[in-house]
């Protein structure tokens, strides 16, 4: 059975780096993975969406609207743009930031407020989490993104020493340790 994860965030934020650590993790669990990064205009804070897609053989790396089992959002507001993507069942793991997109930031439009209580009332499976305090306490704020995969590794029953692994393989080694940190904060969060 295939299983269908969007990493979705503002540009700058690491997505490209969760779905290289989680594509890594996975095909070293031995399934087929196909990853498909989704560039907006990520060099001025856009949206980025990275799809990744595995089991025993997966044969397009492309997510439709209600097919994703988990989104992992980095921002508040691309949780709520992602949502319609996400199964029944799914679940929204999302940073509890706000990054105001460029119309807020020009005065053309104002951020929503309650996005996270309104994906909640309407049946969306919600786990919120500051990533962005756990990732400073950790050594970096740029370490939001392997907060949010400690928090999501749980939903993928991988034992939690072969995540620690991938990161060892994944990460830069002078960001390594700080990088283990981060990901054992998100994860016992």
């Amino acid at each position: 059975m295939t299983k269908s994860v969007m990493i979705v965030g503002v540009g700058g934020q690491g997505s490209l780096l969760a779905s290289k650590l989680l594509g890594r993790l996975l095909m070293d669990e031995g399934f087929d993975v196909k990853v498909s990064e989704v560039h907006g205009m990520s060099q001025r804070g856009g949206s980025v969406v990275t799809y990744v897609r595995y089991g025993e053989k997966v044969y397009s790396p492309i997510i439709t609207e209600g097919q994703a089992d988990i989104i992992i959002s980095f921002e508040k507001l691309e949780a709520a743009r992602y949502a319609p993507f996400l199964k029944k069942d799914g679940k929204i793991i999302v940073n509890t930031q706000q990054i105001d997109p460029m119309p807020v930031i020009i005065g053309a439009a104002q951020y929503p407020d309650n996005v996270l209580d309104e994906l909640s009332r309407k049946g969306v499976s919600v786990e919120a989490l500051d990533a962005l305090q756990l990732a400073e306490k950790a050594g970096s704020s740029k370490a939001v993104n392997i907060v949010l995969m400690g928090k999501a590794a749980k939903y993928f029953g991988i034992d939690y020493n072969k995540w620690i692994k991938a990161i060892e393989n994944t990460v830069a080694e002078r960001f390594v340790e700080m990088n283990k940190i981060a990901f054992d904060l998100g994860y016992n969060s």
